[in-house]
Formats: structure tokens, C-alpha cells, sequence
């Protein structure tokens, strides 16, 4: 990938590459073909998403967005900003430098602002296992990105949104048959919109993995959640300009 200093790329589930004002991040990664007993139905992931990275951020302690394998495949020296309580988890993975935060702080990292938020989902790994609260992020510099992690909707949207938003990356769906308490399904992310206001809504956290025993579904129905999210957005949020992108496609953001 190209240099460029104000582009979003969707690697796929809740992983996006952010490039802003000279600075990549990148969210949640799962950067490997099979997760447990999730696989990826998606493209592989392009080795350029996840090379010269400046921080990772990972939003909660599931193994969906918290995989050991796929952080070192983005650098044992790549800091990690995690939720408080998580330092252990993820130092135990051999990642050399864990930044913990709590909703409302933040972290320098070159030109932009990690400022931490909070989400509404479950925090633990495993039943009975650490727990660390779960995060958004906002990511400000001369734009202001907002990525959601896993969350249901919630009244502190309202504050997240309330300084402007350029985009916000808002998750849409999951992997299996059933979308538990915790998670946006295409309506209430549309309806978030109300709260957030941002300018333009990516979604997220679909189309990507499966469960292994699962037959490889067809792009109309891996697409239909996106879709969806685009059709309820156009009636609830009318003035938010939906980006849908697909697993490993890139989209630059105009002033």
C-alpha cells in the first residue's frame, strides 16, 4: 500500500487500518485465515495492512478482536492500547508494550489523539476469566475517527458525537446464527447515527469469518448485513453518507 495521509481500509471483521496525518493504527486484528473455530471467508489479509505500524488497538478481550498470532504478525515492538486490566493477557502474548486505558484517557501517538471510550458488551474472555471494561476509540488529529469495537447503543453516544465526527466505523452484525445482547445489529447502528452524527458511517464486523463447520456462504448473503445497514441509514440518518466497503478495500476520506 501507498503512503497516503488520510485513507481507511477495512482488513475485514472489526480490523481497519487507519492512516491518518502521517500515523497508522490498526484496530482489532485478525490477520489470520482460522481464529479457534472461526475461519476466514474473506480474501487473506494483504501483508501492507499491517507493516510499519505505529500502534494497535484493541477494544476487548474476545478472541475475535484480541488474537495473539495475528498482534505479532504486527510487530513484537508495535505498542498495544488496551482496556485497563488487559496488560497481562496481552504481555503474555510476548507483545512488548501495552498502553492501558480507561474511557476518557488518552495516548499521544505522533500527530493524533487515542482517546478511549466507553462501549456497552461483555468484557470477559472466558466464562470466569479476566475481564477488562470494553472500549471504543477516538482516534483525533486533523480528523476524528470514531471505532466502536463491540457495542450495543448506548446514551453516551451522544458525547462521543458531540464534537464532531468525520467517521465513524460502527459494527453491523457477528459471526454465528445469532447476534447476542451487546452487539449493533443494521438497525440500531442506524439508529446510533442519531447519536454519533458523524459524516460518514463505515460498517464493520461482518462478512469475514464464519464457524469452520459452516458451508462457505455466497457474497450476496456475507453482503446483506452491510446492505441492510445502508438501507435503514438512508431512512433514520439521511444526512450521514454511508461507505461500504468490502473485506480489503480502502476508501480515502475528502475534507
Amino acid at each position: 500500500m501507498s503512503a497516503r495521509p488520510w485513507r481507511l481500509t477495512f482488513v475485514g471483521h472489526a480490523t481497519v487500518l487507519i492512516e491518518l496525518d502521517g500515523v497508522r493504527l490498526l484496530t482489532d486484528p485478525v490477520l489470520r485465515g482460522r481464529v479457534g473455530p472461526l475461519r476466514r471467508l474473506a480474501a487473506p489479509v494483504d501483508p501492507a495492512a499491517h507493516d510499519g505500524l505505529d500502534a494497535v488497538l484493541v477494544s476487548h478481550l474476545h478472541h475475535d478482536h484480541l488474537d495473539g498470532p495475528s498482534l505479532r504478525r504486527a510487530g513484537r515492538r508495535t505498542p498495544v492500547i488496551v482496556p485497563r486490566g488487559a496488560r497481562p493477557i496481552v504481555r503474555g502474548k510476548r507483545m512488548r508494550t501495552v498502553v492501558e486505558l480507561s474511557p476518557g484517557e488518552s495516548v499521544a501517538l505522533g500527530a493524533v489523539q487515542v482517546v478511549a471510550t466507553p462501549a456497552e458488551h461483555a468484557s470477559g474472555r472466558i466464562p470466569g476469566g479476566r475481564r477488562a471494561p470494553p472500549l471504543g476509540y477516538v482516534v483525533e488529529g486533523s480528523r476524528r475517527i470514531y471505532f466502536a469495537g463491540d457495542t450495543d447503543r448506548f446514551d453516551g453516544m451522544r458525547a462521543i458525537g458531540d464534537r464532531g465526527l468525520d467517521v465513524a466505523l460502527l459494527p453491523v452484525a457477528g459471526w454465528g446464527g445469532r447476534l447476542p445482547a451487546g452487539h449493533l445489529n443494521p438497525e440500531t447502528a442506524a439508529d446510533a447515527l442519531a447519536l454519533l452524527h458523524p459524516a460518514v458511517a463505515i460498517p464493520i464486523h461482518w462478512g469475514t469469518l464464519a464457524p469452520a463447520w459452516w458451508r462457505r456462504r455466497s457474497p450476496r448473503i456475507l453482503r446483506a448485513p452491510a446492505e441492510a445497514f445502508a438501507a435503514a441509514a438512508a431512512a433514520r440518518a439521511p444526512d450521514v453518507r454511508v461507505c461500504l466497503l468490502d473485506p480489503g478495500t480502502s476508501t480515502p476520506i475528502a475534507p
